[in-house]
């Protein structure tokens, strides 16, 4: 801890804190997640801990939030990682309400390639949501948060129910399981959000949203181009094992043609992985 001089908090969380720190000796800027022993021992979550440094930890996109190391005391575990100044693309969203087709389709390449690298590395973030990306100051999107992901090579369906309701995928409401394609569903319903302005399925409360996740029916209150549909269509489907993959949304022809900017890292030297 004395390599570093603390700054503002960022965020809170169950298990502890994040504040802005500096390197001293390198000046360098960095997020620190200081979380506490006493409440990740009360809930429970040291093996979770435990498997979300270690997957990113070893992870290296740049649309990854990067976590350069970890170390631990007596009464608490810190994590250093990447700084993303403009904050999470949850805040990003509520200030402008929805985002324009131009700048959704650059986020929505940026996350494909990055869950597309995870996906070869049989990882799966398993919460994708406005919550969990954060925004650098360049605008360029940082998978965050890998609480809730698994590294499995068997890429077999996990009976556990993660995520967060308005991006749950049907199949786990209807048979509790997790299919390696949630975080697609989750692309799917992230593209929605941002161009329309609020998650696909949002009821009055869980038991109606939880229902019009398993009928999967879309409506769109805004005009939307017809690629832009086409495409959530392909993420956005009951039957888990045909949507579309991630190296394929990253080049998709509406994110090629609505951000000509974007270059795929990943999807670029794996089209067909």
């Amino acid at each position: 801890m004395d390599n570093f001089d603390i700054g503002r908090p960022l965020g809170k969380g169950k298990f502890g804190n994040v504040y802005l720190a500096r390197e001293k000796s390198q000046k360098f800027v960095v997020a620190l997640k200081v979380m506490f022993k006493v409440q990740i021992g009360k809930y429970n979550v040291s093996h979770q801990l435990k498997r979300e440094i270690e997957i990113q930890y070893h992870l290296c996109h740049p649309n990854i939030l990067r976590c350069f190391c970890y170390f631990h005391d007596e009464s608490r575990i810190y994590m250093v990682l990447e700084f993303a100044e403009k904050g999470e693309l949850f805040s990003h969203l509520r200030k402008h309400g929805r985002l324009s087709e131009e700048e959704t389709a650059k986020y929505i390449g940026q996350v494909s390639d990055a869950l597309a690298y995870c996906h070869d590395k049989n990882v799966w973030h398993r919460d994708i949501k406005p919550e969990n990306i954060l925004v650098d100051g360049l605008g360029n999107l940082k998978l965050a948060d890998f609480g809730w992901s698994v590294h499995d090579k068997t890429k077999e369906n996990r009976n556990t129910v993660c995520g967060t309701l308005d991006y749950l995928p049907p199949e786990m409401i209807t048979s509790n399981t997790c299919s390696t394609t949630v975080d697609n569903w989750a692309v799917g319903v992230l593209m929605y959000e941002c161009l329309v302005g609020k998650a696909p399925f949002e009821g009055n409360g869980q038991k109606e949203t939880l229902d019009r996740i398993k009928r999967c029916r879309v409506v769109y209150p805004n005009p939307i181009s017809e690629e832009a549909k086409a495409l959530i269509s392909k993420l956005i489907t009951l039957d888990y094992l045909n949507r579309a993959p991630m190296v394929e949304v990253a080049i998709d022809p509406w994110v090629r043609t609505r951000a000509p900017s974007f270059k795929p890292v990943f999807a670029k030297t794996h089209p067909h992985h």
